[in-house]
């Protein structure tokens, strides 16, 4: 038997509220020195949309340095239903695949997600300024108490 009676899921209240960062946006970065790279000023394009019947916001980022493409990243954000914390899948062109999502919940106008590998602790912290306007802070942490920074960036829509 079909059941086609039955509605599909829709999405919640919190899934709608990723669409804050949905759109196309232009960054101001500011890259630190670390393991990884060295440190200095960056700008970013970052286009996101939300996807997938409103469940996930997909967005992808391109970062230049000195007038070329330096950095890339892939998120996934989305809302899980079952534990009620926020999700972020993200992978980026230094090719490290994360072992689980980075998780986390809205304080206040941030969503703080963060997220551990063998390498460490990742935080991300999104805060919505405006309805034109974010800023990202990226934190590194070996043992996820004292975070240092490894980038900040404020974003502006341009679309």
């Amino acid at each position: 038997m079909a059941n086609d009676h039955l509605a599909a899921p829709a999405p919640l209240e919190e899934h709608r509220k990723l669409a804050a960062f949905a759109g196309e946006w232009s960054g101001e970065e500011v890259v630190y020195q670390s393991r990884w790279l060295t440190g200095g000023p960056a700008t970013s394009h970052v286009s996101a949309r939300i996807d997938l019947n409103g469940f996930y916001l997909i967005q992808d980022t391109v970062q230049k340095r000195d007038g070329k493409d330096s950095f890339a990243t892939h998120g996934v954000f989305t809302y899980d239903r079952e534990d009620r914390l926020y999700k972020l899948f993200w992978h980026d062109s230094l090719g490290y695949y994360p072992p689980s999502p980075a998780s986390g919940g809205w304080s206040g106008k941030s969503l703080i997600l963060v997220r551990g590998s063998l390498r460490g602790n990742a935080r991300h912290i999104y805060e919505v300024i405006d309805a034109d306007t974010y800023s990202l802070k990226i934190q590194f942490s070996p043992d996820a108490e004292g975070w240092a920074d490894v980038l900040t960036g404020v974003y502006r829509r341009i679309l």
